[in-house]
């Protein structure tokens, strides 16, 4: 059952899945009272705890405390309700890339009651209006740099009617900055219930319409006092970095809530590339640093003799399977643990995961407390240990989509089934084996793409690729890799041979590419995953 509602426009909850749609959902240990704001235990909560001194947000050549963060929002979450008139349970689009601004703006939204629609900057005016008229979005905050697209979309859009530009960088000269200069420092926050919907998340790569997952106020809490007080153990003193955009919940889980929640800092760099990140880590003695396995790869070949990292305590990884020679090679480089782990936009974060005192290669770990996992068979039957199957988990989060039929597929039986082939170990262990939609059938033998990419990585020829199925008359499909070289490799028949024969040796030789393809780089999502589906079309 569902605790009370501040929401004076119910357009999120009128449109949650029906009941029996709904995942299991296992509370057990996450214990918040019926009335609860995120924004507010993320600012004025810890200020009062006494960390209002203690560095929040570092960006834009400023160093943020919780004091400042707690005045600058409660500023904002006036002028949305007073002067832009938003009602509790509105929806809010924020379109930023990473910066202390937008962390700003989704706060303040948040403690205003509304529901935040957090946005990838480089999306254009057909994705925005996809995203508008499915959320119905009727108010947006926008980095004034990136208005344009914004403007465009609201001109056609029937929902769209306010959009409101904010400085994203220091300066603070925009319309937005200007209304919030003018307003106390105090806010009374909107009594939001811990059942009301906080936070829309778009999933990423979606083809058809988009997907948009639901998250209550006290999901945001759930994943920082669950996997990271249990497998980061945050500490005050930890300094987040990372390349994911706020605008995927991986990005806003590990360089926004999970600082917040345990009065760390959050560092929020534009730059945030991955090539800058060794860099960054060493000018602001970063702790915690979170982004993707490619991310990482592109960081190891950036890294020259005597990059210091001795502040970095973990390097954590998701957003797609993390291959044995980019971890062998970091543990090696760093002497640092790196921490695979999976997680969806629909569960919100990680929940399967490596832990400080137990990681290895080519493994995901075992559950997050308070998450429960099982492997399933063709038939939907639990599958032995040591055969791969589909991945289905429950736990205190869960998938709700807004107004899907795609939610039946997603929830079956009470388990979230997350689209992700695995394989568990006698022990327990959780080994990712591919996709559902990445294993490659060929002449009967089913193939995990991300295994023969493993193999092509060791290769010193080999600085990136993506192993997709390609169509083929005698096989169905063949195995099919493209590969990006290493500097001052040529492509060459030779070198296909080569590769070829470097599989062959290292896994089942059935599994070699029958078709490698030189290309000068991968496409990916703004998060690094790669698009495998565009190398297939």
């Amino acid at each position: 059952m569902l605790g009370p509602t501040a929401h004076v426009d119910t357009f999120t909850r009128d449109n949650l899945p029906p009941a029996d749609q709904w995942p299991e959902f296992l509370l057990e240990g996450f214990d918040y009272p019926e009335y609860l704001n995120a924004a507010v235990e993320l600012t004025d909560a810890m200020v009062e705890k006494g960390f209002g001194d203690h560095t929040a947000l570092i960006g834009n050549g400023r160093y943020r405390t919780y004091k400042e963060l707690a005045d600058w929002t409660n500023r904002l979450a006036h002028v949305l309700s007073e002067d832009l008139g938003v009602k509790p349970g509105n929806r809010v689009l924020i379109r930023s890339a990473n910066n202390p601004a937008m962390v700003a703006c989704w706060l303040a939204a948040t403690k205003a009651g509304a529901v935040v629609v957090n946005t990838m900057p480089l999306l254009r005016k057909g994705e925005l209006a996809k995203i508008v008229d499915k959320a119905e979005v009727s108010h947006a905050l926008c980095d004034t740099r990136l208005k344009d697209e914004l403007v465009a979309c609201a001109k056609e859009s029937k929902f769209l009617k306010t959009v409101v530009g904010f400085d994203g960088t220091s300066n603070h000269d925009a319309e937005l900055d200007r209304l919030a200069l003018e307003k106390p420092v105090t806010y009374q926050a909107v009594k939001t219930g811990r059942d009301d919907v906080a936070l829309l998340g778009f999933t990423s790569g979606t083809t058809g319409s988009p997907k948009a997952t639901m998250h209550f106020h006290r999901d945001l809490l759930i994943i920082a006092d669950g996997y990271a007080r249990e497998v980061l153990d945050v500490q005050p003193e930890d300094v987040f970095v990372g390349s994911p955009p706020l605008a995927f919940t991986f990005g806003l889980g590990g360089l926004a809530i999970f600082p917040l929640r345990f009065g760390a800092a959050a560092t929020l760099l534009e730059n945030a590339s991955p090539p800058n990140l060794i860099e960054i880590i060493e000018k602001y003695k970063a702790t915690v640093c979170f982004t993707a396995p490619t991310a990482y790869r592109v960081m190891l070949r950036a890294m020259e003799e005597g990059a210091d990292l001795t502040s970095l305590r973990a390097a954590v990884s998701a957003g797609e399977t993390l291959p044995a020679p980019v971890y062998q090679e970091w543990m090696e480089k760093t002497g640092k643990p790196m921490l695979d782990g999976i997680g969806a936009t629909e569960l919100l974060h990680i929940f399967i995961t490596n832990r400080f005192s137990d990681h290895r290669p080519a493994c995901t770990g075992k559950p997050v407390s308070g998450y429960q996992v099982k492997v399933l068979d063709a038939d939907g039957n639990e599958a032995p240990r040591g055969e791969a199957g589909r991945l289905a988990v429950k736990g205190p989060t869960g998938c709700r989509y807004l107004a899907d039929s795609r939610q039946a597929d997603y929830v079956k039986d009470g388990w979230n089934i997350t689209g992700d082939s695995f394989i568990q170990d006698a022990d327990g262990y959780l080994h990712f084996a591919a996709r559902n939609d990445d294993m490659i059938v060929s002449a009967g033998y089913n193939i995990a793409g991300p295994e023969v990419e493993a193999a092509l990585l060791a290769h010193e020829a080999v600085a990136e690729c993506a192993v997709v199925g390609a169509p083929d008359e005698a096989r169905g499909e063949i195995v099919q890799a493209h590969v990006v070289l290493a500097e001052g490799q040529v492509p060459s028949e030779e070198l296909v041979k080569q590769l070829q024969n470097h599989v062959k040796a290292v896994i089942a030789p059935y599994k070699y590419p029958r078709s490698v393809v030189f290309t000068g780089a991968l496409p990916k999502t703004e998060t690094g995953k790669i698009q495998r589906f565009r190398l297939k079309s």
